[in-house]
């Protein structure tokens, strides 16, 4: 066994992703209940969680308070998943808070409290709390990893959650309809408390509304919440209004819940602060260089509307996606907006063949080269498209954490995919 915290933990990707409340429950007994040392929020949804929960914690902390914001994946080093008070956990605090929950894991298993071994995300969000008790936070967002009902995160008793966006993805696992997925999401609803909504699509929102009148939980539409007039966003697109807007409700119903009128000022300094690296993240270079997420078919046409409104020369798309992902749904969006394609692999277990990409890519009329290797592909993407183009790295958060390190100069403690 490695007694480097860090190389533990990515090893447990070996037990694969574990959906279930049981283990990650017995977990937080053994380390006595951390969640239970503040209030919470989950942030669940397809698209658009990760914004609004940063836009939130931006919000908590400009009302004064220290926060904790647990998100997922991340993109160079994992103490990118823990931030508190507004900064990436440092190494020490990160590796304490890694070998307590190594120590319960073992006396777990030792005693039998635990059926099996918890898994890389199990851990992490373990250790995410209890480095946020540690530290005295006031108050932590969490956003889901995956679906909801069944995802680590939902261990945690919230005093507010919220459901960004609902749309296809994960169907092998969440299910292949809407209705399917939003009764997912509706998991993490809890009864009395309000429920925050940003859902578009009726037959979606008919299921949430619906989980909410089982439980006797406020039903707060999002979309009727005003932004405060004349408000820059932080984040750029057209698309991060409706995020804002999810997390100016939440905000306001969690400063309600304790008690609190919410501060407008709070909101309007959190939504012009916050920050959240590679969506839609302008790097000024020869050539410059735009960083999204977009890794689904709901993504790809948020990514495309952005790139129609810009308007100039088309970008070379460096693109990779996952083997579950839906790649004409990803690619086709994109398509009229790209000169062409540089197709590439990250080295995560899931990531498509990039030949297999590439292909995509021309049978979609688009001029498409394969280079496995991420940082010559973005050496070939930038050569393509010259001193004054643009390089777009879309495709997967994988990616865009492997460029980020390229550009960086840095070391990734090694490929993960959860």
């Amino acid at each position: 066994m490695t007694n480097d915290p860090v190389r533990w933990l990515y090893g447990l990707q070996s037990h694969g992703v574990k959906l279930g409340l049981d283990g990650i429950r017995s977990l937080l007994e053994l380390l006595d209940r951390p969640e239970l040392a503040f209030p919470s929020v989950l942030v669940g949804g397809t698209n658009g969680k990760g914004s609004v929960a940063a836009m939130l914690d931006a919000m908590l902390a400009a009302s004064g308070r220290r926060t904790g914001l647990y998100t997922s994946p991340h993109l160079v080093r994992p103490n990118e998943r823990i931030r508190i008070a507004g900064a990436d956990v440092a190494d020490p605090e990160l590796h304490h808070a890694l070998e307590v929950v190594r120590a319960a894991c073992a006396l777990g298993l030792a005693e039998g409290r635990l059926a099996t071994h918890p898994s890389f995300f199990e851990v992490m969000t373990a250790a995410a709390l209890g480095a946020f008790r540690d530290s005295g936070v006031e108050v932590a967002v969490l956003e889901v990893g995956l679906g909801g009902r069944l995802d680590a995160t939902n261990a945690t008793e919230p005093a507010v959650s919220s459901i960004v966006t609902v749309s296809l993805d994960h169907v092998e696992t969440l299910g292949t309809t809407l209705e399917a997925i939003a009764f997912e999401k509706a998991g993490i609803v809890r009864s009395g408390r309000p429920l925050v909504s940003g859902v578009v699509q009726h037959e979606a929102v008919a299921v949430i509304r619906a989980r909410c009148d089982a439980l006797g939980a406020k039903f707060v539409d999002a979309r009727a919440t005003p932004l405060p007039s004349g408000v820059r966003l932080a984040l750029d697109g057209d698309h991060q209004r409706g995020n804002a807007r999810v997390a100016a409700a939440t905000f306001e119903e969690l400063t309600r819940a304790a008690g609190r009128e919410p501060d407008p000022s709070a909101i309007r300094h959190g939504l012009e602060s916050a920050r959240w690296p590679g969506r839609l993240q302008w790097i000024p270079g020869a050539p410059s260089i735009l960083l999204d997420g977009a890794h689904n078919a709901a993504g790809a046409e948020a990514l495309a509307a952005h790139l129609a409104l810009r308007g100039g020369p088309k970008p070379v798309l460096l693109v990779a996606a996952m083997t579950d992902k839906d790649l004409a749904g990803i690619l086709g969006p994109l398509a009229p907006y790209v000169a062409s394609v540089v197709a590439t692999k990250p080295a995560v277990l899931r990531a498509a063949d990039s030949v297999a990409v590439a292909d995509a890519a021309r049978e979609l009329g688009l001029s498409a080269v394969s280079e496995a290797e991420p940082a010559r592909a973005l050496q070939e993407a930038r050569a393509l498209a010259g001193p004054a183009g643009l390089v777009l790295v879309a495709g997967s958060l994988y990616l865009v954490g492997a460029v980020t390190a390229a550009l960086q100069g840095a070391v990734s403690p090694g490929p993960v995919s959860m």
